[in-house]
Parts: C-alpha cells; sequence; structure tokens
C-alpha cells in the first residue's frame, strides 16, 4: 500500500505486519549492531596504526590488513542494512538497534518504533519527533 509523496515508493505496515517480520527483522539488526562493533573497534585499531607509523614511509602492511577489514565489515553493514530496506523498514541506530515501520494512522504519515531487545512492536512516533517522541500504541476496537 503506497500513499503520500514523501512517502512515495515506501511499503506501509500494520502493527500486525510489523509483527510478523520482526524474527527476520531482529536477526539482521542483531548482525547490524554485531558488525557495526566489529567495524568501530578495526577502525580503532587503524587509527593506532595509523597513528603510530610514520607518515613519509606509508601505510604499513598491518594498516592495510587492518584497513581491508574496516572495509570488508563496512560492506556487511551496508549489505544487512539493504536486507532491511528490502523488507520495507527503516534502520535508524547503530547502538540500540532502532527500526521504523512506515505506517498509517488517522490518515497521517507515522512510524511504527522497534528497538533491539523489544519483543514486538508497541510504539509509535510522528515523523517529524523521532524516538524521543515514541508513544504507546493504543489498542483499538
Amino acid at each position: 500500500m503506497e500513499r503520500g509523496h514523501a512517502f512515495a515508493r515506501m511499503k506501509y505496515f500494520t502493527v500486525d505486519q510489523a509483527n510478523k517480520t520482526l524474527p527476520l527483522v531482529r536477526r539482521v539488526v542483531s548482525d547490524i549492531v554485531d558488525e557495526h562493533r566489529r567495524w568501530k573497534d578495526f577502525v580503532f585499531r587503524y587509527e593506532l596504526l595509523a597513528a603510530s607509523s610514520k607518515a613519509e614511509e606509508g601505510e604499513s602492511a598491518d594498516q592495510v590488513t587492518m584497513r581491508e577489514m574496516v572495509d570488508q565489515s563496512a560492506r556487511k553493514i551496508t549489505a544487512y542494512q539493504a536486507e532491511l530496506t528490502g523488507i520495507g523498514c527503516v534502520f535508524k541506530g547503530f547502538e540500540d538497534g532502532l527500526v521504523d515501520f512506515h505506517h498509517q494512522m488517522d490518515g497521517r504519515d507515522v512510524l511504527l518504533c522497534w528497538r533491539l531487545g523489544e519483543d514486538k512492536v508497541e510504539h509509535w512516533h510522528e515523523v517529524e519527533d523521532g524516538f524521543a517522541g515514541r508513544q504507546v500504541i493504543e489498542e483499538r476496537s
């Protein structure tokens, strides 16, 4: 279901549809968060090697290896994010594993909001508000 020009070509989810994607979304987001930690460690280690080397000597073999590890890790993260995009959700945060799902509520575009570690999608927020504006989804009869 597609609505509104601002969200053109975006997939809209009901709460039930979003929750049905969670087994896959949870696995992919967990992979992203884990890989992001590795990426940060590789970057830190590369920077330490670079700081202890002499610029005129160029990159050492260890630096080249570490830079390749940084790049490989970044490619994995990008592939995981593309997988989430293919599902139709939006990855929002490396530290907490935040994911948004486009949703229609009372005729307006909002975002359902889920965070790694939560059992199901139970929150939403206005597009402009982000995570700070999270509200509990009210059961509707």
